[in-house]
């Protein structure tokens, strides 16, 4: 013999859908303004020091720049230099962890 329970879950009307939605959408906007507030707080101190790098930072790479923009080829064979350098790097580093 099957029983049916007397309190059957109705499905939600639209606007009862609506409103959970909505109270939904205001607890994120609620958890994202907390959350951003913690964030930024917690970024003060590099913030601080980023910007007191900027500047630097700005000229060096305006140098660089005007560097390249007269003589192109000597930054062209830095350029070459160096990545042949992080290259063997990495294959000493490969050959390290086969070594062991």
């Amino acid at each position: 013999m099957k029983m049916t329970s007397p309190t059957v879950d109705k499905p939600l009307t639209r606007a009862e859908r609506k409103a959970a939605l909505l109270a939904d959408l205001e607890q994120q906007r609620v958890d994202m303004l907390v959350n951003s507030d913690y964030l930024l707080r917690a970024t003060a101190p590099l913030d601080k020091h980023w910007n007191s790098l900027k500047l630097p930072l700005y000229a060096v790479g305006g140098i660089v720049a005007f560097r390249l923009i007269r003589h192109p080829g000597g930054m062209m064979a830095a350029g070459r230099k160096a990545l042949a350098g992080y290259m063997l790097f990495r294959k000493f580093k490969l050959l390290a962890k086969v070594a062991s």
